[in-house]
Parts: structure tokens; C-alpha cells; sequence
């Protein structure tokens, strides 16, 4: 790399300030990276989809017996006999 001579104040100024810019700019698209990639991990939609379908199922009648019936399933998994 080379070494800039500068032969003014102004020119130092006018340099540091396109130094500014370029970090900013850097850092903004860093950013925008970010929430892109954060949006990809959690679509909201299908956040959604899934809360809409568990709110469906476990409501009413067969909501009430499906939660009766999880704990009775989960003391035969636990309880139940190994096999030799």
C-alpha cells in the first residue's frame, strides 16, 4: 500500500470523510444481513401457521381429551417394562 501525501488540511478532511461513509455504508449492509438472515431462521408466517394449528387441535372436545390423554402416555412411556 502505498502512502497518500496530502498537501492540505482539506484533503485529510475530504479523505476521513470517505472513510466515514464507506464504514457506514459497510456497517449497514452488515445490518441488513442480520435481519435478513434473522427473518430466514424464524418465518412468521409459518410461526403462525403452527400457533393457529395448535390453538385448533387442543381446543374443545378433542382438544380436552388429547391433554387428558398426553400425561397418561407419558407415565406408560416412563413406567413401562424394558424388554430383555
Amino acid at each position: 500500500m502505498e502512502t497518500k501525501k496530502y498537501s492540505s488540511y482539506a484533503q485529510i478532511e475530504q479523505e476521513l470523510e470517505i472513510l466515514r461513509v464507506e464504514r457506514e455504508i459497510y456497517y449497514q449492509k452488515i445490518h441488513l444481513n442480520v435481519e435478513k438472515t434473522k427473518e430466514s431462521l424464524v418465518p412468521t408466517k409459518t410461526l403462525s401457521f403452527v400457533s393457529n394449528v395448535y390453538k385448533e387441535v387442543f381446543s374443545g372436545t378433542v382438544g380436552t381429551i388429547i391433554k387428558a390423554l398426553i400425561p397418561i402416555a407419558i407415565n406408560w412411556y416412563i413406567n413401562r417394562k424394558r424388554g430383555d
